[in-house]
């Protein structure tokens, strides 16, 4: 089959496909590009089942990206805990300061406008101009990747450079057939210009469904699929081959000992300023160590942990069983030791803040301490 008559193949007959196969979800058609724009954000590393009831937060604590603008950081971050990837917050909020404060509240309407925000990278921005303004821009995900590297044989690494603008290349092909034709070129049974009701923002949405709901990783709906007649991957008996990844994911593990200082009411927490994972959120005093420790010759011969009780009198109260977070890149162990201080203990550290216990519930902590709460390890008084 000849190339030309190949990608209308594609587009004619995902487009067809998609009349009948839409996915209802709440963003969809939304053409406000403030919504569009954060239900991109959300989604990003994101399932769309867990990301729903965090747009529809977002959305109703903050109607208008004025409204994100002016919110508190701490109080966005808050409302983000437990989605994970806090950089996406950090990122979102810094844009919607910098619409609402130097943009006049005017969100940008071309692509170089949009790619120009913090946190906006190509996706992101070909999806909120498609999405929004349905302007002729091919977004490319991983269910893009999918569905294009199975039908067109395509063995390009797509965590590659090359693959990557192979990819990119070959989506906006595809997009530009169905906006504008072929140039006129003769293809029996195919129109030649344009593909009728066509939109851009129509075709992005059908072909990262079509990945998400048939051409799926692990169990791809072939029997059914209109694409089977031309598909490579269903020919060739490749569709578990492709697409081809090189890089090979490698996690390293760090061992965290939160330190839950207890003193009356209050317990100390501090927010995490450095540049490393979870920044901006709140945790306890932290002592990272090669090796995890069960007993409480850790705490009287650790220096750092010396140095912060100095001589006043403490008491270890418990230790937890470690807890774990998976990140991208790392794993996370966390050992939680309750220690009681006396009234009269002051923290060596600055950034160190006494907080109720009961009021705990107001600060962004991460996934990890949210689970040794839930886990019930420390009779915290959270609401």
């Amino acid at each position: 089959m000849a190339t030309t008559n190949r990608h209308l193949f594609f587009t004619i007959n995902l487009l067809d496909w998609h009349s009948g196969h839409h996915r209802p979800m709440p963003w969809k058609g939304e053409r406000n590009p403030y919504l569009v724009w954060l239900s991109e954000i959300i989604l990003q590393q994101t399932r769309v089942e867990q990301g729903l009831p965090y747009f529809e937060r977002f959305k109703a604590a903050y109607p208008t990206v004025t409204d994100l603008a002016n919110a508190p950081e701490d109080e966005a971050m808050k409302l983000w805990e437990g989605l994970g990837y806090y950089s996406r917050a950090r990122n979102l909020h810094a844009a919607a300061k910098h619409i609402a404060h130097e943009l006049n509240g005017s969100f940008p309407t071309t692509y170089e406008g949009i790619r120009s925000l913090k946190g906006i990278g190509d996706y992101t921005a070909a999806a909120i101009a498609s999405f929004a303004y349905d302007l002729p821009y091919a977004v490319v995900d991983g269910n893009v990747y999918r569905v294009l590297s199975r039908f067109f044989g395509m063995e390009t690494p797509i965590d590659s450079t090359m693959g990557k603008k192979e990819f990119a290349v070959l989506a906006q092909g595809l997009l530009e057939i169905g906006n504008w034709g072929i140039g006129g070129e003769t293809i029996p049974q195919f129109p030649i210009s344009p593909i009728p009701n066509f939109s851009p923002s129509g075709f992005n949405q059908a072909i990262m469904d079509f990945g998400a709901t048939h051409c799926t990783p692990a169990t791809p709906k072939c029997p059914t699929c209109p694409m089977q007649e031309h598909c490579v991957a269903f020919l060739e008996k490749k569709t578990g081959e492709l697409p081809v990844k090189t890089k090979k994911l490698v996690r390293r593990q760090r061992i965290f000992n939160y330190l839950i200082i207890n003193r009356l009411r209050e317990v100390f927490i501090k927010k995490r300023t450095e540049k490393d994972i979870w920044q901006n959120l709140y945790d306890f005093p932290l002592i990272e160590t090669e090796a995890l420790h069960d007993d409480r010759q850790f705490l009287t011969k650790n220096k750092t942990c010396e140095a912060w009780l100095g001589e006043s009198g403490w008491q270890l109260l418990r230790v937890s069983p470690p807890q774990r977070q998976e990140l991208t890149h790392q794993r996370i162990v966390a050992t939680f030791w309750e220690l009681g201080v006396g009234a009269d203990f002051l923290p060596k550290e600055e950034n160190w803040v006494a907080v109720e216990r009961r009021k705990l519930s107001n600060f962004a902590f991460p996934k990890v301490i949210d689970l040794y709460f839930q886990q019930k390890f420390l009779p915290l008084e959270l609401f």
